[in-house]
């Protein structure tokens, strides 16, 4: 069958050159789309359940509401691990599922079972919720809301952080794979109402009227519309809070005709949540931090491309002083790693090129070989594409471009010499003869040969299946090195089969067998090395 492929590639130069153009052409195209990264992913298939409840103890928090979500997701199928952190105010289950179940339907089973966990969670003591969609290497972009200076006086901690959550954070929040923007540091703007408990007790108000009271003159209420002269007019009860005026006018009680309004029995000003941490950077005091964090499974280097081109954007809508000063940024990441990559493997590109020309010592053989490199790195791109591999440094940095083109160095070797030694023959026949006996030659000469260059890389590809099964973490993290390795070999092997012989009976023409080159004399100098260390072995079987 081999063989068979090998005649038929001879025989129709024309299909197999435009069969390696096509694999070629797509595996251009699949280095624009391929994702690209810098590491592998090797965050498991996990799920995280968040519930806050700010006034209960740690013990609290573990008996009423961890407990109860890690009783109802112990059930569910696939789950391979269940841990959880419960800490004051906050709990934190984590569920680890099986990875051939993909992202979205355990997020799926987990939003059935958190009904019925919430209905074990006695009544105001906090909803559990999933966490975003996301991994330990989505944090991809964080940044400081940062202060020109003349301006340090102008805006305070809270203003900061108020200007981050609604003016970056929801601009934000819009870029296609982008999951979620969290926000630390400054102040959580609050409305408070400071009772004066003289005065609560001297009208007779309880706190729970103010409560109420507050409560009721803060909603919106629709009145449907009422039609006069052909005319629509639409009711809206608007009684929303808007400024600090408003809450001090809302009635707590009506005594004797007169109304008791809150600023009467309160002081009511802006104050700021409880925080248990801070945030400062570059030794300039307290600042206020945004991190983004990007969709599992998105292209990384397309997702920050497009947030460097929003911030750009959101910048020109912040106050006078105000910027976005970015202090981790992926793409600088992705930048230099894929650089380092290129650079490898240009290098090794060059570097097998050079060796290649000067040990054989024949050009046209030489570039016969080296068009393998680019073949089998285009068709492995376009396998890593198709199979949702990422191009990142462990995947790609594997590639040994030696063992690629080792098959095609004894088939070219070896066909180049046998054009060689039939040089008299070509010579003596006319051009469409000359080309006839080529492909005879050069059927006869891969013919011989493919078997040993297969073989040899079968051998290798045996020795890449130990990596190949491995699962968990380290499967995430040596299996795209194993594969792409895997897709290069492969490769090699089918233009070994279809574009060496095609490419070798075009191009290869036969060279004067005495001439004296720098090839000629590396070997004629290697041959004078080792041919007494074979002497010697030969002389000494028993030793």
């Amino acid at each position: 069958m081999i063989n068979q492929i090998i005649n038929f590639s001879i025989k129709n130069k024309l299909i197999i050159i435009l069969f390696t153009v096509t694999i070629a052409a797509y595996g251009v195209y699949a280095v624009f789309k391929i994702p690209v990264g810098a590491v592998p992913d090797i965050t498991n298939n996990q799920v995280q359940v968040l519930t806050t409840s700010p006034n209960l103890s740690t013990q609290d928090v573990e008996q009423f509401i961890t407990y109860p979500i890690e009783l109802e997701m112990s059930n569910l199928p696939g789950v391979k691990e269940i841990r959880s952190v419960s800490k004051f105010g906050l709990s934190v289950v984590t569920i680890v599922f099986n990875d051939d179940m993909g992202t979205y339907l355990p997020r799926q089973l987990i939003a059935e079972k958190i009904k019925s966990a919430s209905a074990n969670i006695p009544k105001g003591f906090g909803t559990p919720e999933m966490g975003p969609i996301t991994t330990g290497l989505g944090e991809i972009y964080q940044y400081i809301l940062d202060v020109k200076k003349g301006y340090k006086d102008r805006y305070t901690p809270m203003q900061l952080r108020t200007i981050q959550d609604w003016v970056v954070k929801r601009q934000l929040a819009g870029i296609p794979g982008v999951v979620e923007v969290n926000t630390w540091g400054g102040f959580l703007k609050q409305y408070e109402i400071a009772i004066n408990p003289q005065r609560l007790k001297s009208f007779n108000i309880s706190l729970l009227d103010v409560y109420n009271a507050v409560t009721r003159n803060n909603s919106l209420a629709g009145g449907s519309y009422i039609e006069k002269q052909n005319l629509s007019y639409f009711i809206r009860g608007d009684a929303l809070v808007k400024s600090l005026k408003d809450i001090g006018a809302i009635v707590v009680k009506n005594i004797n005709g007169k109304p008791i309004l809150v600023r009467d029995i309160a002081e009511v000003r802006f104050g700021h949540a409880n925080r248990f941490g801070a945030i400062t950077a570059n030794g300039d005091g307290e600042k206020v931090m945004g991190q983004i964090m990007m969709l599992k499974g998105a292209n990384s280097k397309k997702v920050i491309s497009a947030v460097i081109k929003r911030v750009a954007e959101v910048q020109k809508t912040l106050p006078e002083g105000v910027f976005i000063n970015p202090i981790i940024e992926r793409s600088e990441l992705i930048g230099k790693t894929s650089f380092t990559i290129v650079e490898n493997l240009l290098l090794g590109c060059i570097i097998v090129i050079f060796v290649v020309i000067l040990l054989l010592g024949n050009w046209r053989s030489a570039m016969v070989i080296a068009s393998i490199i680019p073949l089998a790195l285009l068709f492995t791109i376009s396998l890593m594409y198709i199979l949702g591999i990422d191009a990142n440094l462990m995947s790609l940095g594997a590639l040994d471009f030696g063992i690629i083109i080792d098959g095609a160095v004894i088939i070219v070797e070896f066909i180049a010499l046998r054009i060689t030694l039939a040089r008299d023959d070509l010579q003596k026949v006319g051009k469409k003869e000359s080309m006839l006996l080529k492909d005879s030659i050069t059927y006869e000469g891969s013919s011989k040969m493919i078997n040993s260059a297969i073989f040899g890389q079968i051998i290798i590809l045996i020795v890449l299946i130990p990596i190949l099964v491995l699962s968990g973490v380290e499967g995430k993290m040596f299996r795209p090195m194993a594969l792409s390795f895997s897709f290069a070999i492969i490769g090699a092997m089918i233009f070994g089969l279809t574009w060496i012989p095609v490419a070798s009976a075009l191009l290869l023409k036969p060279v004067k067998q005495n001439k004296k080159n720098i090839s000629k004399w590396i070997m004629d100098k290697a041959y004078a090395s080792y041919c007494p260390v074979i002497k010697l072995g030969y002389n000494y079987k028993n030793v």
